[in-house]
């Protein structure tokens, strides 16, 4: 680990600081750091950056109430850049976005890979647009009990599958409850980030239990 001497401000004793989502890995922002705003985001556990155009610090979600809580800050080779990996509170964006980068440039013949954040936007998109001979906006339009139906019967298909020792089969079957769910999440406006700060919190829990039960037993 290094210390903040050993960073390269610029001649405005600023550095870029790139902000991630450190679920996703989505790229959120570029933002930019002084010394001050550094340590402020070290010390709160919540990033701060310094306002080239106000010239002022600023914490992010002050106002807006979309707070990124930092998981990590990784300095490049040069150490002239910083990687701030975050868990966030709504947007990134001040216009409302999910991420700063939005606006397409230009779109080479390499496919993106899959990602469950890609999926999902798709399947938002699909409630929105109505996409005529879509299967999932199809569930949409047939609503709540049609969409619960289907998630019970891919469960119950899993389980079928899994007993059978059907490792393909069960794979297969599993893709298809994971998309059903999250039809069931855009339906109900549960996000990915809800499910992952679910399952965060109960990992604290469960550390913090293995430290109490590993303090309880060194006391012995």
């Amino acid at each position: 680990m290094i210390a903040i001497e050993n960073l390269k401000f610029d001649e405005k004793g600023l550095i870029p600081a790139i902000v991630t989502d450190a679920d996703s890995g989505a790229v959120l922002t570029l933002a930019y750091m002084n010394r001050e705003s550094l340590e402020i985001t070290m010390r709160e556990g919540r990033t701060c950056f310094w306002s080239r155009s106000r010239q002022e610090l600023w914490r992010k979600g002050e106002t807006s109430g979309n707070v990124q809580r930092v998981v990590s800050i990784t300095a490049d080779c040069d150490r002239d850049a910083l990687v701030v990996k975050v868990r966030k509170t709504g947007p990134a964006c001040h216009l409302g976005n999910d991420s700063c980068f939005v606006d397409l440039v230009h779109e080479g013949e390499e496919p993106e890979g899959f990602s469950l954040d890609a999926l999902m936007e798709l399947l938002i998109g699909r409630k929105v647009e109505k996409k005529e001979g879509s299967y999932t906006t199809y569930l949409f339009e047939k609503g709540i009990d049609k969409i619960l139906k289907k998630v019970g019967e891919e469960a119950t298909e899993v389980i079928v599958a899994g007993k059978g020792d059907d490792r393909g089969e069960t794979i297969y079957e599993i893709a298809d409850l994971c998309y059903h769910v999250m039809v069931l999440m855009v339906q109900m406006g549960i996000s990915l980030d809800d499910v992952r700060n679910e399952l965060a919190s109960r990992h604290v829990i469960d550390h913090k239990v293995k430290q109490e039960k590993s303090t309880a037993a060194a006391a012995k």
